[in-house]
């Protein structure tokens, strides 16, 4: 239990506006965009400069407090709801300054809680590119998308937030800062402290300051909308892409049930029949831009495309991205509740892994739109139910139970870019062995051996 000794302390230490007891603000830090039972905290407090961070760290570590850190919540797995009432929250939004963006040396260094499109904008200013892009960047920070790794469109050809960490500096639980990293290019001094936190979702340190790299942005773009009646031909032209040493910098998928949908949502003039949607967008020197699109959209017809069409301007492009981006809340707004998972299978494996889903969501009685990355296997299927009905949701724990185990069985992962969190930790030894699961517990206790922080994320309790 927090006692009024250390609320009175954390007053002192923070401003009494930074430490949050009241019932609402409490409720408000309860959940986050995981569709699991929310956990009150006992308290909600926000740092504002990094030593106040690091000391809100160390009382907790004396007292015994667990603390879960949280940015804007929007993380899809559970990571910042607290694990019991008794803990706090720790917000990490106060911390929110872009402290330096280095044009010589491609480079930026950040606190945790900037968001992530204000981040992006601000390098874009500067003529360069930071290329993560989550789809709740316009809300999320940079220490979430590192905490979980957050992944985006752009993942097939840019990879996700861990392939532009170049250091982390973090507060372990002791109140100590660890530097790890560099802002030179190669960096191979000791251990890969920095590798070792992204994706570890708080429960190794708490983040003060990341190293981003950053590149120059690409000089021209093309994207293309491929019509299939076939989700196997649309599968087959993905991978006929990557086999012609084409790599799109994005290429998604929608299928059937959600291109009706985001057709009625937003009337895009989409292809109500079709049976897949594939968009395609290639990136680079606009001579080799050409070259690529040219090659995708004989391939795709060759393939079996029923059309296949490039935007011609900025306007189209717009236009075939916005069916993709209303994806997600044309969905959502059919019913109350919405359950958007991550499973990742090899791209050969698509069409495998969409029969799986489809006849998950037939056993259950369940609606599931599916659409995501194509191009990494990353597909997003999305449950629509309503919480409050205990039956169906019974159903759809079930559902995403034999999800994960269907992914897994086709070689494939439990988490693309949403992370582990609390919704995926009990299939955790379903993927890796026995060893690794323990050796990821001997670190978590020798580096927080009081379980302080973010307890019962990614290994369990």
């Amino acid at each position: 239990m927090i006692t009024p000794s250390l609320i009175k302390e954390l007053k002192a230490l923070l401003g009494n506006d930074n430490v949050m007891d009241s019932e609402v603000d409490r409720v408000s830090y309860s959940y986050d965009s995981a569709v699991l039972e929310s956990v009150v905290p006992e308290l909600v407090v926000r740092p504002v400069n990094s030593e106040t961070l690091g000391k809100v760290v160390s009382l907790c570590n004396e007292n015994r407090i667990p603390m879960t850190v949280r940015g804007s919540g929007t993380n899809l797995s559970g990571g910042t709801i607290p694990s019991s009432t008794h803990g706090m929250v720790v917000l990490t939004n106060g911390l929110n300054k872009i402290l330096e963006i280095n044009e010589d040396d491609l480079y930026a260094v950040v606190q945790p809680g900037v968001v992530t499109a204000t981040f992006a904008a601000a390098v874009a200013a500067k003529g360069l590119f930071y290329p993560p892009d989550p789809g709740s960047m316009a809300v999320s920070t940079l220490g979430g998308n590192v905490a979980e790794n957050a992944g985006g469109l752009r993942g097939l050809k840019y990879g996700v937030t861990k392939d532009y960490v170049m250091g982390v500096d973090f507060w372990d639980v002791n109140g100590n800062l660890i530097k790890s990293g560099s802002r030179t290019v190669k960096c191979v001094t000791g251990y890969n402290l920095g590798g070792l936190m992204v994706a570890s979702e708080g429960t190794l340190g708490v983040f003060d300051q990341i190293i981003l790299k950053l590149v120059p942005p690409p000089a021209a773009s093309r994207a293309m909308l491929a019509v299939f009646d076939n989700m196997a031909k649309a599968s087959e032209t993905v991978s006929a892409i990557i086999a012609e040493k084409i790599v799109p910098c994005t290429l998604e998928f929608l299928d059937n049930f959600t291109i009706r949908t985001v057709e009625d949502y937003s009337r895009a003039g989409l292809p109500t029949d079709a049976e897949a949607l594939l968009l395609i967008e290639v990136d680079g020197h606009p001579a080799q831009v050409e070259e690529e699109a040219q090659k995708i959209m004989s391939l795709c017809t060759r393939l079996g495309a029923s059309s296949v069409t490039a935007a011609q301007n900025a306007q189209e492009k717009a236009t075939i991205w916005q069916a993709r981006r209303d994806a997600l809340p044309a969905l959502a707004r059919l019913k109350p509740t919405t359950v958007l998972e991550d499973a990742t299978v090899p791209r050969s494996q698509i069409p495998a892994m969409i029969a799986a889903i489809q006849s998950i969501g037939k056993k259950y009685d369940l609606t599931i739109g599916i659409f995501g990355h194509a191009g990494d296997g990353n597909l997003h299927p999305t449950i629509l139910c309503d919480k409050r009905d205990k039956k169906e949701f019974g159903k759809v724990e079930q559902a995403v139970d034999e999800i994960f185990e269907h992914a897994l069985a086709l070689k494939g992962t439990l988490s693309g870019e949403h992370g582990i969190g609390i919704a995926k930790s009990k299939f955790m030894e379903h993927e890796v062995s026995r060893a690794t699961l323990g050796f990821c517990r001997h670190l978590k206790t020798s580096l927080d051996p009081h379980g302080i922080l973010n307890p019962g994320k990614i290994i369990g309790g």
